[in-house]
């Protein structure tokens, strides 16, 4: 049930964020569905490939398509007005399916009996490999390529799971709102990783 859960919370999460990103980019109402479907099944496509699972495995999800389909299409019906700013409804949602989606894909490494290096691969890639393709579809630099912490959460959720900190439901709950939160708190007041840069821009920093 907590898997099914996940996978529907991180649908839902992610199309939304696929959408609210390719309305920015004044997208047209396909663009916003591509843009969507890629954003929320992308990372599990990628994932699967890694891990040993049958990319077919992707096209038996029938009712998430469904689901990710009418989260888009009420985002693109609702009123603009009266939504509070995109951008900041924008990264909830990524933060959201980022968190359900790196629990989820964690989960599904262990208990295929992967090692924890394999668990945490799988977190990110689940967690972030959407993402960077919404990004790149978008012609924005990726989140998890920035200084900007991203990944580091789905590896958090990674070891959180690969290492059985988190089993139970509510374990798994209580994971998906603090990693979902750290995620909001680095954005929210620009918590960054260690960066440097060489060339023209080191001397502009």
């Amino acid at each position: 049930m907590t898997w099914e859960v996940l996978s529907i919370i991180g649908t839902i999460a992610f199309a939304i964020s696929g959408a609210i990103v390719a309305m920015e980019e004044e997208y047209d109402l396909l663009g916003v569905y591509i843009l969507g479907i890629v954003t929320a099944f992308g990372g599990g496509a990628v994932r699967n490939l890694l891990i040993g699972v049958p990319v077919s495995a992707l096209w038996e999800q029938g009712p998430l398509f469904l689901v990710a389909l009418v989260s888009m299409t009420i985002v693109y019906l609702f009123p603009k007005q009266m939504l509070p700013p995109w951008k900041r409804w924008g990264n909830f949602f990524d933060a959201l399916g980022l968190s359900a989606f790196a629990i989820q894909g964690a989960l599904h490494a262990v208990n295929m009996g992967h090692p924890l290096s394999a668990v945490i691969v799988a977190a990110v890639l689940t967690g972030s490999g959407g993402g960077m393709i919404r990004d790149v579809l978008a012609g924005r630099k990726p989140l998890v390529l920035r200084a900007e912490i991203y990944a580091a959460w789905a590896i958090l959720a990674g070891l959180a799971v690969g290492l059985k900190w988190a089993e139970s439901p509510m374990e798994l709950y209580v994971l998906l709102i603090v990693v979902a939160a750290l995620r909001i708190l680095s954005y929210t007041y620009g918590w960054k990783l260690p960066r440097r840069a060489v060339g023209e821009k080191a001397g502009e920093q």
